[in-house]
């Protein structure tokens, strides 16, 4: 039974336990599938980048538009010809086949996505980071401005674009944390700076455990969560977003 105002003894012990509870394998299976399943399948950070920004809607179409695509040639070496083939005749939700099809040879045409991305990481943190790496994809597409695109990669925060970005702070707990979910590729970012990859299931739950007071969905939101998840575990934090996740998903609080 959670208490309607948990303590700080009450939740660092639930969240620790929880963390324990689905930090393993077997908590991704067919019953309750996840796109880290394919981004874990390749350890790739190109495949995973791709992976976590298509990682909307239900779980079970993005999983099988994941597996419709020809991903393991962003494994391959530069050739246009090749390229020419990939999700060409496809489309999923809000990108057409067209934005799909320049994405991925943007994606495809990148050297190091983790060196792109510190390159903002040092100048203004995470999300220097993202901004950044966000700027290199949209300077290679060859259509940075229609719909697709835009709400694929998001732009950067403003006061007017006030995102969560969850599918980017998605993509970097894969990339830089390491366990028995994440993947750990990258070495040159701190795991104590990720963010929440804040969405609807973790976002009711923090509100119900009193980790987050702010009522909007917004990046605020993210900054606050992720601060007070820092309580628990400073040089960790983000570690106990699967269970949150998974804490909603199963409706375990009520």
């Amino acid at each position: 039974m959670i208490p309607k105002k948990p303590s700080k003894k009450f939740l660092q012990t639930f969240l620790e336990a929880q963390y324990q509870r689905f930090n393993r394998e077997s908590a991704i299976n067919k019953e309750f599938p996840d796109p880290l399943l394919i981004a874990r399948k390749f350890n790739n950070e190109k495949i995973a980048l791709f992976c976590a920004l298509f990682a909307y809607g239900n779980v079970r179409a993005i999983l099988n538009f994941l597996n419709s695509c020809d991903l393991e040639i962003l494994l391959q070496k530069k050739d246009k010809e090749i390229a020419k083939k990939v999700c060409i005749n496809k489309s999923y939700r809000f990108q057409k086949n067209i934005e799909i099809f320049d994405f991925f040879q943007a994606l495809w045409g990148l050297d190091s996505l983790e060196e792109i991305f510190y390159a903002g990481y040092q100048k203004n943190g995470i999300l220097g980071g993202i901004q950044n790496l966000q700027s290199v994809i949209y300077r290679s597409l060859k259509d940075p401005n229609s719909k697709g695109i835009r709400f694929l990669l998001g732009v950067p925060i403003t006061e007017k674009n006030t995102s969560p970005l969850k599918r980017w702070n998605l993509f970097l707990r894969w990339m830089v944390r390491k366990d028995r979910l994440d993947l750990g590729l990258w070495n040159s970012i701190n795991k104590k700076d990720l963010l929440l990859p804040l969405d609807t299931h973790t976002f009711k739950v923090s509100q119900r455990l009193g980790l987050l007071k702010r009522k909007s969905y917004d990046y605020k939101a993210v900054f606050e969560v992720s601060e007070k998840l820092r309580e628990f575990d400073a040089s960790d934090p983000i570690k106990f977003d699967f269970a949150l996740y998974r804490i909603g998903q199963l409706d375990i609080l009520n």
